[in-house]
Parts: structure tokens; C-alpha cells; sequence
């Protein structure tokens, strides 16, 4: 299991807004389930797969 950390969430916060995309998009386009995606952005789940962090991840970095 991997940590979200608040940088993460903050990021993805930050991201998803300045594309005006939805919890449910953003879940498409990373491939991990909707319900997670809107706990991590909420704080309400800190732990998770690694390969969800990996997923989550290698979004952000095709985004910057």
C-alpha cells in the first residue's frame, strides 16, 4: 500500500480544475475507479494501491 500524500491530492486537485474536467473523467482518463479518484480529492482515503499511485502519477506527469 502507498500513502496519498496532500501534494498528490492538491495536485490532482489543481490539474483537474485548470482542465475543467469532472471527478469521473478524471477517473476515465486514469484508469482507477471513480469512487477512489473522488476520496483522494475529498482526503478521505489516504492509503492506496501502488499501482493506483503509479496510474495517478504518470497522469500528472503527461499533464506538466
Amino acid at each position: 500500500m502507498a500513502t496519498v500524500s496532500t501534494e498528490l491530492t492538491r495536485t490532482l486537485g489543481r490539474l483537474r480544475g485548470e482542465q475543467n474536467i469532472t471527478v469521473s473523467m478524471l477517473a476515465t482518463q486514469t484508469n482507477v475507479n471513480r469512487r477512489t479518484v473522488a476520496e483522494i480529492l475529498a482526503g478521505k482515503r489516504t492509503n492506496i494501491k501502488t499501482s493506483t499511485l503509479t496510474k495517478l502519477n504518470a497522469w500528472i506527469y503527461k499533464q506538466v
